[in-house]
Protein backbone atom coordinates (compact mmCIF):
# COMPACT_ATOMS: atom_id res chain seq x y z
CA UNK A 1 0.00 0.00 0.00
CA UNK A 2 1.21 2.84 -0.81
CA UNK A 3 1.39 6.52 1.64
CA UNK A 4 -1.43 8.91 0.96
CA UNK A 5 -0.56 12.83 2.09
CA UNK A 6 -4.25 13.29 2.51
CA UNK A 7 -4.57 11.02 5.22
CA UNK A 8 -2.27 11.14 8.64
CA UNK A 9 0.23 8.70 9.53
CA UNK A 10 -2.23 6.74 11.22
CA UNK A 11 -5.62 6.57 8.87
CA UNK A 12 -4.03 5.15 5.74
CA UNK A 13 -6.83 2.02 5.55
CA UNK A 14 -10.60 2.17 6.35
CA UNK A 15 -9.56 0.40 9.62
CA UNK A 16 -7.21 3.03 10.74
CA UNK A 17 -9.85 5.94 9.72
CA UNK A 18 -12.50 4.22 11.63
CA UNK A 19 -10.52 3.77 15.19
CA UNK A 20 -9.37 7.37 14.38
CA UNK A 21 -13.46 8.62 14.12
CA UNK A 22 -14.19 6.55 16.98
CA UNK A 23 -11.38 8.29 18.84
CA UNK A 24 -12.36 11.72 17.77
CA UNK A 25 -16.24 10.58 18.63
CA UNK A 26 -15.04 9.60 22.26
CA UNK A 27 -13.25 12.98 22.65
CA UNK A 28 -15.90 15.20 21.17
CA UNK A 29 -19.51 13.44 22.07
CA UNK A 30 -21.40 16.24 20.55
CA UNK A 31 -20.09 15.04 17.18
CA UNK A 32 -22.48 12.37 17.74
CA UNK A 33 -25.19 13.70 18.97
CA UNK A 34 -25.50 16.93 16.39
CA UNK A 35 -24.68 15.27 13.89
CA UNK A 36 -27.27 14.84 10.87
CA UNK A 37 -27.76 11.99 8.49
CA UNK A 38 -25.86 14.30 5.98
CA UNK A 39 -23.07 14.29 8.50
CA UNK A 40 -23.00 10.70 9.28
CA UNK A 41 -22.51 10.42 5.49
CA UNK A 42 -19.88 12.57 5.28
CA UNK A 43 -18.13 10.41 8.37
CA UNK A 44 -18.50 7.36 6.36
CA UNK A 45 -16.86 8.85 2.94
CA UNK A 46 -13.85 9.54 5.56
CA UNK A 47 -13.97 5.79 6.57
CA UNK A 48 -14.24 4.88 2.63
CA UNK A 49 -11.24 7.18 2.13
CA UNK A 50 -13.30 9.63 -0.74
CA UNK A 51 -12.92 12.31 2.06
CA UNK A 52 -9.70 14.04 4.06
CA UNK A 53 -10.88 15.16 7.79
CA UNK A 54 -10.32 18.45 6.01
CA UNK A 55 -13.11 17.87 3.49
CA UNK A 56 -15.50 16.51 6.18
CA UNK A 57 -14.82 18.96 8.20
CA UNK A 58 -15.32 22.00 5.54
CA UNK A 59 -18.58 20.25 4.21
CA UNK A 60 -19.71 19.50 7.97
CA UNK A 61 -19.92 23.28 8.53
CA UNK A 62 -21.03 24.90 5.38
CA UNK A 63 -24.32 26.07 5.17
CA UNK A 64 -26.73 23.59 3.48
CA UNK A 65 -28.67 25.01 -0.03
CA UNK A 66 -32.15 23.39 0.08
CA UNK A 67 -33.37 23.25 -3.50
CA UNK A 68 -36.73 25.14 -3.93
CA UNK A 69 -35.99 27.62 -0.56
Amino acid sequence: MSYNPKFGPNAQTPAERANVLRQIKATNPDLVKKATPYVHRLYGQYVAGELSWEEVCALRDAPQILPGV
